[in-house]
Order: structure tokens, then sequence, then C-alpha cells
């Protein structure tokens, strides 16, 4: 197919697309996979109740039963077996969605973020990413159930009601700008996210988790109590609030990088450096909230719990920015094949 007198390979696209539709199949089964995990974890009593001695520089159990007698290991659950299995199962997923991001790029010879679809699945890659880094650690692996959660959202939003046929850019897209600064603006995107689902998690958290001395038996049941159950499982507040915070500290001055970026691209495009369009106000607003969260967790008394609530306003800014500003307003930025 030409558009103009720029080839497009449709094979290369069709291989992009079905790439794209591969990786969100596989992070939800990944995401089960840490749900499943999540689920089956021990709670603290329990593994605090299996007393351990070190010998020669081995974990061994003891069995009161028959003294002086070491006793088997236990046997890892279901639920954990399955978590172990699922972190590979995101690279296998991170690894078919980069190569739909850059098969789309070489089937178009053009930067492959060019318009809300090619934006979604390079925001959601990093996202990934940034989650894959922050996560690693086994103790923090299931966790990335949740971010899984938001990116096969969005992905799936992306792949069924904003989906763009491979085809060139706009003539005001071409530019070696758009490589630039919509890149910087994706990934900062991402890593953002990832603050803003450990920020709620840290919330939730802080309002349903339980002491450690408290019985885990005797929560009783209904909606509350299973939702107990689930934060029980999650790593502590300080760790998530931690977490959070690292995202933000690399995340924020990657965001205002791009906000200056597409400043410099906008006085060459359009003749200003900034004209209060809808997508700069309220990177701008996202910019500033973000800012406030790093003065709140270095100013005591709001370290904790009124700077998790900052972030989360700043992670709602990101979302409104991506779909209502993009989809509903109108604005210079609202031409990129939408």
């Amino acid at each position: 197919m030409n558009t103009g007198s720029i080839h497009v390979d449709e094979t290369l696209a069709r291989y992009s697309d079905l790439l794209f539709g591969t990786a969100i199949t596989i992070y939800v089964l990944a995401m089960v996979l840490f749900l499943a995990a999540l689920a089956g974890a021990r709670s603290r009593k329990l593994a605090a109740a299996s007393q351990l001695v070190t010998a020669g520089g081995a974990s061994v159990t003891v069995d009161d039963r028959a003294p002086g007698r070491v006793g088997r290991a236990p046997r890892r659950s279901l639920g954990e077996r399955l978590g172990n299995m699922a972190y590979p199962v995101v690279i296998v997923g991170l690894i078919a969605h980069v190569a739909s991001i850059v098969l789309r790029g070489m089937a178009t010879d053009r930067a492959p973020w060019g318009n809300m679809y090619e934006f979604i699945s390079l925001t959601c890659a990093a996202c990934v990413v940034a989650g894959l880094v922050v996560l690693r650690k086994p103790e923090h692996r299931p966790l990335l159930s949740f971010v899984l959660l938001p990116v096969a959202l969005l992905m799936f939003i992306g792949g069924r009601w904003l989906y763009t046929q491979a085809a060139p850019v706009v003539p005001a897209l071409k530019s070696y700008w758009l490589a630039i600064h919509v890149s910087i603006i994706s990934i900062s995107s991402g890593v953002l996210l990832v603050s803003g689902v450990a920020s709620l998690l840290y919330l939730a958290k802080m309002r349903w988790g339980r002491p450690e001395s408290e019985d885990t038996a005797a929560v009783g049941g209904g909606f509350v109590a299973g939702v107990r159950r689930v934060v029980d499982r999650i790593p502590s507040a300080d760790t998530l609030d931690r977490l959070a915070y690292k995202c933000v500290v690399f995340g924020f001055p990657l965001f205002g990088l791009g906000v200056i970026c597409g400043a410099i691209w906008a006085e060459s495009a359009w003749g200003r450096f900034w004209g209060w369009d809808p997508k700069e106000t309220v990177s701008f607003i996202a910019w500033v909230i973000y800012a406030a969260y790093l003065h709140a967790r270095a100013t005591a008394g709001w370290r904790s719990h009124a700077a998790a609530w900052i972030n989360v306003a700043g992670f709602v800014a990101l979302l409104f920015n991506l779909f209502i500003i993009n989809l509903v307003v109108s604005g210079l930025h609202s031409y990129a094949g939408l």
C-alpha cells in the first residue's frame, strides 16, 4: 500500500498487530499467575512459626517430636511455584510487546509512536519495564499483578477503540522531535504509572492492613475481610512508600525533560514555546503535582499518608491527560490519528 510517496509494509504491520495481541494475552496470563502466588502466600505469623536452625550455613527445620533429627524443608505451595513462573512469563510478554513496536516502526519507516494507539503501546511497555526493574526482588514480584492490570486494560482499549492502521504520520509530526519528545514522555509516564500503583497499594495497606500481632484467623468473612486478607499478603507500607518514591525520583526529571523538549518543538512548529494548549496545561499541572509530592516527602508531617495522596493525584492527572485531553478536548495535540 502506498500513502503519498512513502511505502508501508503491510506484512510487517500485520505481524506487529499479532504480536501486540500476543503481548496482551501473555500479560493477562502472568497477572493470573502472580495473583495465584499472592493468594497462596503464607501469612507472616505462619512463616514465623516455622522455627529454623542454621547449621553449616544451611537453614534446616527442627522436628520437635524427634529431638536432634532434622526434618524436611517445607514444600513450596502451588501459589509460590506459579509466582516463580510468572516473572519470566512477563519478560516473554515484554519481548513480544517490544517486537510489536519495532515492527510497527519498520513497517512505516518512522518512529512508531505517531498516534494514540502507538503512544499507549510505548507507554505500557515502559510501565512493564519499570515494574520488572523496581519489583525484581522475589518478595516484591507478586505486586506486578497490580501493574499488569492497568497495562492490560490500557492496551485492550488502545487495540479495540484507538487502533490506527499503519501509515505515515501527518505532516505536522514529520520532525526528529517526534522521536525525542514523545519517547521521553512515554517512558516517564510509564514509570510514574508504576509509582501511582505503589501509592494506591500503600493507602490500601494503611487503610485495611492489620498489625502483625493480630490473629489472622479471627478476620471473619465479608468483602472487607477478603480485602484485608489480600492486603495482608502485600509488602509493608514502608516498602510500598519507598518503591513509589524511587519511581518518582526517576520519572519526574524525565517528565520535565519531555515537557521542555515539547516546548522547543512547539517553537519550531508553531512559533511559540508555550500556548496553554489543553495538553500543555494538564502536563504542567501534572508536573507541579509531582514536584509537590517530592516536596511533601521531604517535609515532616507530610512524608507518608499525605504525600501518597498527592502522588495518586499525579497518577489521575496522567490518566486524564492521556485519555480525556486527547479524546474529548479539542486542541493542537488532538490531530495525531485518533
